[in-house]
């Protein structure tokens, strides 16, 4: 609960800041986006490569794991 709070204070901070009205930051925003976007953008591509090769990792376990328990199971059939 209080996170969800702290998170909504977050934001209407954001949407304050970027009104022209108010604190007029609106265009050192869109500078500090500018400069970050290729940034995170290599940073999310990262990360999903990283889960990409987990993802694979997983599935070949489990294939493993599915393969062996098959081979246990037909050994008690015979």
């Amino acid at each position: 609960m209080v996170a969800l709070i702290i998170g909504l204070l977050f934001i209407a901070f954001t949407v304050i800041a970027a009104l022209p009205s108010m604190l007029d930051w609106g265009t050192e925003i869109v500078l500090f986006l500018k400069g970050c976007l290729p940034v995170l953008s290599a940073f999310v591509g990262l990360l999903a490569v990283f889960i990409g090769f987990a993802d694979i990792k997983d599935k070949n376990e489990a294939k493993k794991e599915e393969s062996a328990a098959q081979a246990v199971e037909d050994a008690k059939k015979n």
